[in-house]
């Protein structure tokens, strides 16, 4: 395809207009269309936005922005947790496509999240390694929060949390997105999709 890349905050916009038609169970014309834009994708692909969210069967990123095929590039992960081949593929978009925004995604009620403050108040114990390494990229979020006592607030205080410290290894953790966010030719923001309203918040926009 030839379409140009779109400037990160245009970008933003449009997913920002597209949650809010989401939120009013809405949908565009053109996200319905795209389906009819399928053969011409098989040349390739020129995605708006990279969203890095959580695997969650009740966050799929395409349905809360209105985006149809081609136009988001997504890297689903438990935990919407950071690890190098998450950042490779976060990568791989933004030098290859030219992709200027990256948004992190948690959302509330994350199982992952909840493990892992199970993890750090009750010494709860992952099911399995894999499982575990996922807790252990969390768990520093939840342990700077350890004075919060409230069972919901460090939820919600340990979410946020951890989107933080993914935008943060993103913007600090990669020389390929660095050298382009010195450049001005990529953004990085943090987001939370609150499942009760279907709104996505966006936060930690710089």
């Amino acid at each position: 395809m030839t379409r140009h890349a779109v400037d990160a905050r245009q970008a933003l916009a449009r997913l920002k207009e597209g949650n809010e038609r989401f939120v009013k169970n809405v949908r565009s014309i053109e996200s319905l269309a795209t389906s009819a834009a399928r053969a011409q994708l098989v040349e390739g692909q020129q995605p708006f936005a990279i969203v890095l969210s959580c695997s969650d069967s009740r966050a799929p990123s395409e349905l809360l922005f209105d985006a149809g095929l081609g136009e988001l590039f997504v890297v689903r992960v438990a935990g919407n947790i950071v690890a190098p081949s998450l950042v490779g593929s976060v990568e791989f978009a933004a030098a290859t496509f030219g992709t200027e925004l990256v948004v992190v995604m948690g959302h509330t009620r994350c199982g992952a999240v909840k493990a892992t403050i199970d993890a750090v108040t009750r010494g709860a114990q992952a099911p399995s390694d894999n499982v575990g390494d996922i807790v252990r990229r969390i768990e520093p979020s939840v342990r700077e929060l350890a004075g919060i006592r409230d069972g919901d607030a460090l939820m919600k205080a340990a979410t946020r949390a951890n989107v933080r410290a993914s935008v943060n290894h993103l913007r600090s953790g990669s020389r390929i997105l660095e050298e382009r966010i010195a450049a001005g030719r990529l953004l990085v923001v943090g987001a939370e999709y609150a499942l009760e309203t279907g709104q996505v918040d966006f936060f930690d926009v710089p």
